[in-house]
């Protein structure tokens, strides 16, 4: 059953066709990559799923309902969580405070002063982001600020802002992009633990290492539109996407 709907989206910036027709379906409990050239459309195609960017024409359905013509922070209390290509943490806190921040908007809806002003009694919010911490092992840095962190560090604490709030879809834009090669396969198991408690993530990625350790079903991107979607074994050998992708060389 799909989660996640996108039918016949269509963006133009001026004479530039970013998105061309575009349709997508995404399995509920599934990982689903979308992959492609720099400039094939990727993330201009995730920002109109997090109200970032409203398409000229189309539908985008996350359970059955429209996620268009809503504020970013409505969609996020849908259950829509995204993680970035450069980390959006708040650097100057500590690691506990920025994932107590994103509890406390999902629980009150916005942020309420007197909840910000008492956030140590705050007990069952704690508890549930040094939970977080220990899932994306940064427990032992949870008194450190963000601004400590390495990159990679970086991108697992923006996760765990996104984990703590049980989100049912997950955006992960390179969630890899700039790790070394263990961290990229630290946050691959990270990820797989992830999928056990049925969290719907799509994932745009370069990394094709992560892409076939991780995705069920992939599309491909190229020139803003879909040219060809299947498991990771259909996509290896398609020759439209040995030539979109990597100019005829094989995957």
């Amino acid at each position: 059953m799909a989660i996640l709907e996108v039918k016949h989206i269509n963006k133009n910036f001026g004479g530039l066709k970013a998105l061309n027709d575009v349709n997508l379906d995404v399995e509920e409990g599934a990982v689903h990559a979308i992959i492609g050239p720099n400039g094939a459309g990727k993330s201009t195609l995730l920002n109109t799923f997090v109200g970032r960017l409203e398409p000229d024409t189309g539908e985008v359905n996350f359970d059955g309902k429209s996620l268009l013509n809503r504020h970013p922070y409505e969609i996020n209390q849908m259950g829509v969580c995204r993680v970035f290509q450069t980390p959006e943490i708040f650097d100057h806190l500590s690691l506990l405070d920025n994932v107590m921040i994103p509890t406390f908007a999902k629980r009150d809806g916005a942020f309420v002063l007197n909840a910000w002003r008492r956030m140590d009694h705050n007990d069952d919010v704690i508890a549930s982001a040094e939970h977080v911490l220990e899932d994306v092992g940064l427990a032992d840095q949870r008194h450190s600020t963000a601004d400590s962190l390495s990159r990679g560090d970086k991108r697992r604490l923006e996760l765990a802002m996104c984990l703590v709030q049980e989100p049912r879809l997950l955006l992960l834009d390179e969630p890899t992009a700039g790790m070394s090669r263990a961290d990229t396969n630290n946050t691959i198991d990270l990820l797989k633990r992830i999928g056990e408690r049925g969290i719907t993530k799509i994932v745009i990625e370069h990394d094709m290492h992560v892409v076939f350790s991780l995705a069920k079903k992939i599309s491909v991107m190229s020139q803003g539109t879909v040219i060809v979607e299947g498991s990771p074994d259909q996509i290896k050998g398609d020759p439209k996407v040995q030539e979109a992708y990597l100019g005829g060389a094989h995957l």
